[in-house]
Parts: structure tokens; C-alpha cells; sequence
């Protein structure tokens, strides 16, 4: 597999991971991770959505910080 095709999809990886992490903020759905049997694919999942809340905490900062972004209530 071409290391281009790996970039990609490592990060459509992460954006499925951050818009997850978005509706579980904005919704409060998120995956019952607690129902998987096997304890190492579990910490992967937890560790993976971690990453998406990573990356959206992220974004957001950056986002309060520019003056491209405004904030409305």
C-alpha cells in the first residue's frame, strides 16, 4: 500500500473520530464502550475517540483565537 493512500486514510480516520466527538458534545450520544468483552480492542476505541476530542479541542482553540471566527449565541 502506497504511503499516500495510508495518509489518507489515517486522516479520514480522524475526522470520523472528531465529528463523533462533536455529536457526543453537542448531543450527548456517544459509543457504550464499556460493552466490548475484549480489554485491549476497548482501550483502542477509547484511544481513538480520545484522539477526535483531541483533535476538536484543538480546533476549537485555534478557532477562539483567530479573527476568522466569531462566536454567536
Amino acid at each position: 500500500m502506497a504511503l499516500g493512500k495510508l495518509v489518507h486514510y489515517g486522516v479520514d480516520l480522524v475526522l470520523v473520530s472528531a465529528i463523533l466527538a462533536g455529536v457526543k458534545r453537542s448531543t450527548g450520544l456517544m459509543f457504550k464502550t464499556e460493552t466490548i468483552e475484549s480489554t485491549e480492542f476497548r482501550s483502542a476505541v477509547d484511544k481513538y475517540l480520545g484522539v477526535g476530542e483531541w483533535v476538536l479541542d484543538t480546533s476549537v482553540a485555534f478557532m477562539n483565537t483567530s479573527p476568522y471566527f466569531t462566536r454567536k449565541r
